[in-house]
């Protein structure tokens, strides 16, 4: 269970919408999920969500907590000039690089609800890597392209917020070059479920590389038809589906997020 008496944190479930109240458990519940598979990096690294109802605004962790620790009430509400409008008292703030990058994409992208970057292994090796993502298994054609973003050093420059929203462009996910990885969705659970399937095919093209044989790619019409199903408006969008199976697992281990 997670232990969070050394962390005062003030519940906030009375202070904000009921919209805003989903959208914090939500998000609670992803970065639970992103430690749970082992793609949290101690306390760096950041997902964060639009606050509903309120333009200009997003909700992304107190800089100082473990992913494990997260709650409802301890994701930090600020804008996008980077002002703090409302936190539990943990005292924590937030990480700089964390703000350039989710209000970058949250200001250039009105149609993402969710942004979550991670430096999974597997994502920075394939980040090092100059062939980007290859479509080496079904799960790597599930993204209809990925974007490439040139690494600039620690993203606390906010000259960098217009390059990478331009090489996010429309797309779902993006590598980050030497760096790590980055996923986009209209809702936290299809954003999760985005990094889920990018860091599984980024593992997958590790493994299949330290092989050390030569790799089997399928024809470019077979990476086209099969990004072609998996597009949502062919199948389905991702999340939805996945999302309630994922909250009742962590139910089951500690349903703390939700205070």
């Amino acid at each position: 269970m997670t232990d969070l008496s050394q962390v005062p944190v003030a519940s906030l479930r009375d202070r904000v919408s009921a919209e805003e109240w989903q959208a914090r458990v939500d998000l609670a519940a992803c970065y639970r999920l992103i430690a749970h598979y082992g793609m949290s990096d101690l306390v760096y690294n950041h997902a964060s969500s639009r606050v509903p109802g309120e333009e200009g605004r997003f909700l992304i962790n107190a800089y100082g907590m473990l992913y494990e620790e997260m709650t409802a009430s301890s994701l930090v509400k600020v804008d996008f000039d980077g002002k703090v409008v409302l936190d539990s008292g943990t005292g924590y703030g937030i990480n700089q690089a964390g703000f350039v990058i989710h209000s970058a994409v949250h200001k250039g992208r009105p149609d993402v609800g969710c942004v979550i970057h991670t430096h999974s292994i597997a994502g920075m090796a394939v980040s090092a890597l100059d062939c980007g993502l290859l479509p080496l298994t079904q799960t790597a054609m599930f993204f209809d392209g990925v974007g490439m973003h040139d690494y600039e050093s620690v993203a606390i420059d906010m000259a960098e917020q217009q390059r990478l929203v331009r090489d996010l462009g429309a797309k779902k996910a993006m590598i980050l070059s030497n760096h790590g990885l980055l996923t986009v969705g209209a809702s936290v659970a299809e954003a999760f479920t985005n990094m889920f399937w990018l860091d599984r095919a980024c593992q997958a093209q590790v493994a299949a590389m330290a092989c050390n044989t030569k790799l089997r790619l399928p024809s470019q019409d077979v990476v086209e038809k099969t990004q072609h199903l998996y597009k949502p408006e062919t199948r389905r969008r991702w999340g939805p589906l996945e999302w309630p199976a994922l909250l009742r697992m962590l139910d089951r281990r500690d349903p703390g997020f939700r205070q």
